[in-house]
């Protein structure tokens, strides 16, 4: 009878699994060479930001959090990046994470403002769109809408290196 009853448990134990890991969302990370997924966020000031009318233009997705020392490390950098790439055809997108981040990010803009667009997925549908688990994230989008790089961790974004790269991909 104990044999039976094991039997049975680890039986029920097998289904509950496979039902629980057949409903899980989806998380498989975007990789360089992907169609980037569109998304459409409200940014700090209210506006709808899709990423399907950027194509044609070379655009810098960042994933970010207020509590994640690397992104705000990265910051800075974005920043001047921003300045140096203002008025052509290269956007950058700061997309803050938290479920929190309609409270949070007002406050850290107030002690570090930053000119670059602030995106809002307090929901974390892109964040789970795109795979990302690491902060900060960012994917540099082709004007074609494939992603070009992905890079995992912070980078001075405003390096000579890194800004002719991205000149690069602007001229084609």
């Amino acid at each position: 009878m104990s044999r039976l009853v094991l039997l049975i448990v680890l039986l029920v134990v097998a289904g509950v699994s496979v039902y629980i890991y057949s409903n899980l969302p989806s998380t498989t990370a975007v990789v360089a060479g992907d169609v980037a997924p569109d998304f459409q966020l409200e940014d700090t000031k209210g506006n709808q930001i899709s990423l399907a009318d950027l194509r044609g233009k070379i655009v810098l997705v960042n994933f970010w959090a207020t509590w994640c020392p690397p992104c705000i490390e990265e910051m800075p950098s974005m920043e001047r990046l921003h300045e140096a790439m203002a008025g052509g055809d290269f956007v950058m997108l700061a997309i803050n994470t938290e479920q929190n981040g309609r409270t949070v990010v007002p406050e850290f803009l107030k002690k570090t403002p930053y000119t670059f667009p602030i995106l809002y997925d307090d929901k974390g549908v892109v964040q789970q769109l795109y795979g990302v688990y690491k902060f900060p994230e960012s994917f540099i989008v082709g004007k074609d809408g494939t992603v070009v790089e992905k890079i995992i961790g912070p980078l001075d974004w405003s390096s000579p290196d890194t800004l002719k790269f991205l000149k690069n991909l602007i001229k084609g």
